[in-house]
């Protein structure tokens, strides 16, 4: 893994703010506004269906851990609509373990789990989490919002989510964490982790106008080099301030940067490797070191740059498994995205990241214009309202022509026991791959776009029918087709280097044994 100590400068750093403090030149809670509606989602989080949380449902308000979690335990079912507003500090004191149908708490911790449909959002004089984090692990459609989280622990006293502020694993779609302020005192010696992970298969995911800051890890997006089924994330106008490294660490996956302001990166920046790609565009880079490029590994990954400043970085050598992109970075991929935005200028980011981003700064956002403002709330859906998306009636006719799949690659996001990922492009009806449970993905892909117009999926005998499934180009995250059951189905042709079957539902554990692929 490398270097992984806090470095002198991130110390320094925090001892010159405990001076301060102890003068009364900190204030350690910004006042937060009443602000509770905001634009919609933006980035790869407005993708997949949309990110609306708790729009539609009910608003409750909790000044405690212990009220959040029966919040969730007293809705109707685990998907109905919530808004949690939050007002005060929640600690592990007031954080206890609440039971219900509809939810899976723990004390400690912040505990979405197995849970849909639910917006958190700092209210009033406002939220902090202190030494608690949030977790969020098999759900989906959540939104995090003008709260800060500050201090959680993975070891010493106490400890909560592993020493995450905000952490994600385990299947978990469209999340929009949004002005938030994440900090930490310290690196891994001092007991702490990640401020923002993602890990096993969590997708869909923007993080914006948010500060990042004090810590030796950013955060993550994978948790080891073969864990490589994340991806589809956001950051923008966001500050990483005083970091040691992962702003972040992307391992695997696709993963856009813009107007975000890193300013003291003690060690290393974006880090893309094991085939991650990475858009990076009007970024301001200033006082730090080794801000983009490859390190700590020889698994390459890569990067689109356009737009950025860089101000006083400054560039390692390149070694054998460290591999800066500076001190000139040029793209060594290209990365469509399939969201609409309007970047503010580089030369901007650092005035309009400071009047916006964070706490209790009132919501404010820009549009590309390099001036703050109040952003135009969204009409209120009763319920999340899926993107259109081009369907198809899959049939048993199989399509003409050869089989593409046949000698390309695969990957996906589990497997169940003597299954393999490959079995599903080895043209044999023998073998198969299973997820891991009822839903699940599995991917076919080349080392270079191809272009792709039908899929005949055949499942072999076992315990379990699809019942549900999604086609996505892996490139973009654009849904290709959707479907209730096996078969061919066709679409505009496509050009990509990936393509990925989702298994959204089934009888019981399926079995995929042939995933084919045709111009």
């Amino acid at each position: 893994m490398g270097r992984r100590s806090p470095s002198t400068r991130l110390r320094a750093a925090l001892a010159a703010l405990a001076v301060a403090a102890a003068t009364g030149a900190v204030l350690t809670v910004p006042e937060a506004t009443a602000a509770t509606t905001a634009a919609g989602a933006t980035g790869y989080a407005s993708q997949n269906g949309g990110t609306t949380g708790g729009a539609g449902g009910q608003t409750v308000r909790a000044t405690t851990g212990t009220e959040i979690h029966a919040a969730l335990c007293g809705r109707a079912s685990s998907s109905t609509p919530l808004t949690i507003q939050v007002e005060g500090t929640i600690n592990h004191a007031n954080t206890a373990k609440v039971s219900g149908d509809s939810c899976n708490t723990a004390a400690g911790v912040i505990e979405l789990k197995q849970i849909s449909n639910v917006t958190i959002v700092g209210v009033g004089a406002g939220a902090v989490f202190d030494q608690v984090g949030i977790h969020i692990r098999e759900s989906s459609n959540i939104i995090v919002q003008n709260v800060t989280v500050r201090n959680v622990k993975k070891s010493g006293s106490p400890t909560s989510n592993g020493g995450d502020a905000i952490g994600m694993e385990s299947d978990v779609r469209n999340v929009w964490v949004d002005h938030v302020t994440l900090e930490a005192s310290g690196g891994e010696a001092e007991g702490f982790d990640g401020l923002f992970d993602m890990k096993d298969n969590t997708q869909y995911v923007t993080l914006s106008y948010s500060v990042l800051r004090n810590s030796g890890r950013g955060g993550l997006v994978g948790s080891s080099e073969t864990e490589l089924s994340n991806g589809f994330i956001t950051y923008h106008h966001n500050l990483y301030e005083n970091i040691d490294s992962r702003a972040p660490l992307l391992r695997g996956g696709i993963a856009h940067m813009y107007d975000n302001h890193y300013r003291q990166l003690n060690e290393s920046g974006i880090n893309s490797r094991a085939g991650a790609r990475a858009k990076v565009e009007n970024n301001y880079f200033e006082d730090s070191k080794d801000v983009l490029g490859t390190f700590y590994t020889d698994a390459a990954g890569y990067w689109q740059v356009a737009g950025n400043v860089f101000d006083n970085v400054t560039w390692s050598p390149k070694g054998t498994d460290y591999n800066p992109a500076g001190p000139n970075p040029v793209s060594n991929t290209t990365v469509s995205v399939p969201y609409a935005y309007t970047p503010d200028s580089a030369s901007c980011v650092p005035d309009v990241v400071a009047r916006t981003a964070g706490a209790g700064k009132g919501l404010l956002v820009s549009d590309g214009s390099c001036t703050p403002q109040t952003p135009s709330p969204t009409p209120t859906p009763t319920a999340p309202t899926p993107t259109p998306t081009p369907t198809a009636t899959a049939t048993a006719t199989p399509p003409s022509g050869s089989n593409l799949s046949i000698g390309a690659g695969a990957d996906g996001s589990s497997k169940a026991d003597g299954t393999s990922y490959g079995n599903v492009r080895d043209g044999s009806l023998a073998t198969y791959w299973s997820p891991a449970g009822t839903t699940g993905s599995v991917s076919v892909k080349w080392g270079a776009p191809t272009t792709i117009s039908s899929v005949r999926i055949r499942e072999a005998a076992g315990a379990g029918t699809v019942t549900g499934w999604r086609l996505l180009n892996a490139d973009t995250g654009a849904v290709l087709s959707t479907g209730s059951a096996a078969g061919t189905v066709s679409f505009p042709a496509t050009s990509l280097a990936k393509v990925t079957f989702e298994i959204t539902s089934a009888t019981g554990t399926p079995r995929v044994a042939e995933f084919e692929t045709y111009a």
